[in-house]
């Protein structure tokens, strides 16, 4: 099994929408980086995803899902009237492609803050300054070390 840390923007797919949707599954849809679609290509069923919420007030890990499904073409890159359309793509030969998602628990909210505060977080790739991929690949320690943070209370601000 393999970790994973995916981000989301809340307005687009928030872990709330996660939870509500038909067997608490979706699409990670919409991704148009090479290197995270790479890493899509890459999961397995049953492989661990931090659910991210980005591009946000309050950024930060908001709960755990896993792979459900392995990865297929992203129907989004075909439809002329989305913003997630690729003129390259074509059904027999698509560009892009997603995973599907399953929700395993909502956790609290682990911000950015918190995260960059973790002495065994420091190598973590998504909190390297500069990284603005939408999927990193996560260590098993590193996902040890945020599963023990999910557990604890909320630092007082």
């Amino acid at each position: 099994m393999r970790y994973w840390l995916m981000k989301s923007e809340p307005d687009e797919v928030s872990i709330d929408d996660l939870a509500r949707a038909p067997k608490q599954t979706t699409p990670w849809f919409g991704v148009r980086n090479y290197q995270a679609r790479n890493f899509m290509r890459e999961m397995e069923v049953g492989d661990r995803v931090l659910f991210y919420h980005s591009s946000c007030p309050e950024p930060g890990i908001a709960g755990i899902a896993e792979v459900s499904k392995l990865a297929y073409p992203d129907a989004s890159q075909f439809d002329r009237k989305g913003k997630y359309y690729d003129a390259k793509a074509t059904r027999e030969n698509p560009r892009w492609y997603n995973v599907d998602v399953k929700l395993v628990e909502k956790t609290r909210l682990i911000s950015l803050p918190e995260l960059r505060a973790q002495p065994a977080l420091s190598d973590m790739v998504t909190l390297r300054r500069g990284n603005r991929l939408s999927i990193t690949p996560v260590t098993a320690d590193e996902w040890k070390a945020i599963v023990k943070l999910a557990a604890k209370k909320a630092p007082v601000a």
